[in-house]
């Protein structure tokens, strides 16, 4: 493992504090870190002391993605913000996007950093991995938060390609990010375009995700393997779903926190999915919820990790 401070005293309290970092936390010291693991070079930013907490991010997104909480939660657990597999200063292999690998990847990172058990919290494609940690991994996993996703299952295979009428989001990109070679070509170095595109679609308040933040994960994504990889995590659909048929109810005490789309659809399906779920409805907020609503995010997380094990 090799470690280094990315952000440290002024400077961290500065760049968080600038991003909408909630004031009254101190802003905590934030070392990056890297382990090679189930074959896997992960990149993943370390805060704070006690009760370790993994966040994992979603597309088209890094680590990043939870800087708003990162303070939040460091002044009272061991935060460990990770890069999955494909994504940011992560290894970018060919294979093992499936869901089950890479909560292997995870898995291997909370033994390798020392660690018995863990809090799992995933967004978007790191709600996927966490679920499945959580399924795969239980021994791990001490509670297990879902941000607006869940794993994929039976009913995706009917997702519609076409716009819905009175439907204002279409998931094209569930399709795009299917399409093999092409997408690498469109993309690269272009990846700003699609960063503002999805940002302006999803989110009720543009400005939540500043122009900062937009241009740091475009960086992440402006290669031909940054954008093959984060196909990768969609072209593994298939087999999660095959994977998820196989899963008995996750036992870890699962909560899901949903904006108001997305909130019917986990209300109805998680309690089959998991033997402890809760699902909040957050208003207020489109897809991206820990970047525009985080105190909301963070206060029921602090509740959810609390819970006795």
């Amino acid at each position: 493992m090799r470690r280094r401070t990315v952000l440290k005293g002024a400077a961290a309290g500065g760049v968080l504090a600038a991003t909408g970092a909630p004031t009254a936390t101190a802003a905590p010291r934030l070392t990056s870190g890297y382990a090679t693991v189930n074959g896997v070079r992960l990149h993943y930013v370390t805060a704070g002391s006690g009760d370790p907490v993994v966040l994992l991010p979603g597309w088209p997104r890094t680590w990043w993605e939870f800087h708003k909480i990162i303070p939040g939660l460091a002044a009272t657990h061991r935060v460990i913000a990770v890069d999955i597999r494909g994504m940011g200063e992560s290894a970018k292999p060919e294979t093992g996007y499936d869901k089950k690998t890479m909560a292997a990847d995870i898995a291997a990172l909370i033994r390798r950093l020392g660690h018995a058990n863990a809090h799992v919290v995933g967004s978007d494609i790191g709600a996927m991995v966490a679920f499945s940690l959580a399924a795969n991994h239980p021994e791990l996993v001490r509670t297990v938060t879902l941000l607006d996703v869940a794993h994929p299952e039976e009913s995706w295979h009917q997702l519609p390609l076409l716009p819905q009428p009175g439907q204002p989001i279409h998931l094209w990109w569930f399709a795009f990010n299917q399409v093999r070679g092409l997408p690498e070509r469109l993309l690269a170095g272009q990846a700003r375009d699609l960063v503002d595109y999805l940002c302006d679609l999803m989110l009720v308040d543009p400005d939540a995700v500043t122009g900062r933040d937009r241009e740091i994960y475009a960086r992440a994504y402006n290669t031909p393997a940054g954008i093959r990889a984060g196909n990768g995590w969609y072209q593994a659909f298939g087999q999660d779903i095959a994977d998820d048929r196989a899963y008995a109810p996750v036992t870890p005490p699962l909560l899901a926190l949903a904006n108001p789309a997305q909130y019917d659809y986990l209300r109805r399906l998680l309690p089959t999915k998991a033997t402890n779920a809760t699902v909040v409805r957050l208003d207020g907020t489109g897809h991206y919820l820990v970047e525009e609503v985080p105190d909301a995010v963070l206060s029921h997380l602090t509740e959810h990790l609390s819970q006795p094990s």
